[in-house]
């Protein structure tokens, strides 16, 4: 049965009303990121997006978060720089986020190159920090200006080896 109201049917303005929600609805779908603020002064935001994995594999998985800077360095020593990395909650979100922190200072061991020897470019990271992964929500992570920020995804073999007992 329908209603009248007028010369148009109740039906028609449901259906409209409808067609609009379903609409605006859509339209106005929220990404993840929103809820998380742009850098400040000095700093840079960036964000790693993961492929889809089914919840029940994702438990395999690890990403390992890596900052670090271009620079060159005399090919003999090993390298460090002074960051670490933190995770932060994002208050009333319930969601995480990532901040490298620290000076930054270039730290090296003190071996003597060859005489002559050339320059090399190489990525000089921090420490790396290893976390869950997780296909729903991208990994945010703030660096200070002039860093970069790389990452590797881990994976869990299946095969689990017996440790022995002394």
């Amino acid at each position: 049965m329908l209603l009248h109201i007028g010369n148009k049917s109740f039906a028609v303005c449901l259906a409209a009303v409808m067609l609009l929600q379903t609409h605006f609805t859509l339209g106005s779908e929220r990404s993840p990121l929103e809820a998380f603020p742009a850098a400040t002064d000095g700093m840079q935001r960036f964000v790693i997006e993961l492929a889809h994995k089914e919840r029940s594999e994702e438990h395999d998985f690890r990403v390992e978060i890596v900052v670090g800077k271009q620079m060159p360095t005399d090919g003999v020593n090993l390298y460090r720089l002074g960051y670490s990395i933190e995770r932060r909650a994002l208050q009333g979100w319930g969601y995480n986020y990532y901040e490298v922190v620290g000076k930054g200072e270039t730290i090296s061991t003190l071996m003597a190159p060859p005489e002559g020897a050339p320059m090399v470019e190489r990525f000089v990271t921090a420490e790396p920090l290893l976390v869950p992964y997780n296909s729903r929500l991208p990994i945010v992570v703030y660096a200070p200006s002039g860093c970069q920020i790389r990452y590797r995804v881990w994976h869990a073999d299946e095969v689990f080896n017996e440790a022995n007992r002394r």
